[in-house]
């Protein structure tokens, strides 16, 4: 499957489950496995990236409503 950046947290998890399911099979020549788990390690890297961006968004809006003044974040849509 070619690599795609524009793939959702949820669309990526769905095809990690699908290239570690192909992986158990066994089914595929060794270049292709060797090709499926490359994709899969830059899958699970896209997913710790998202998640890092999450959990950055949330210690920010913890801290600006524990702060006495308002502050306002904009949000990349990255």
């Amino acid at each position: 499957m070619e690599e795609r950046d524009d793939l959702t947290f949820e669309e990526a998890v769905a095809r990690i489950d699908e290239i570690v399911a192909s992986l158990e099979r066994g089914d595929a020549q060794l270049d292709k496995s060797l090709a499926l788990f490359e994709e899969g390690v830059k899958l699970i890297e896209a997913c710790s990236a998202m998640l890092d961006t999450a959990e950055q968004k949330v210690v920010n809006l913890q801290k600006a409503m524990n702060s006495e003044q308002p502050k306002e974040y904009l949000f990349d849509d990255d």
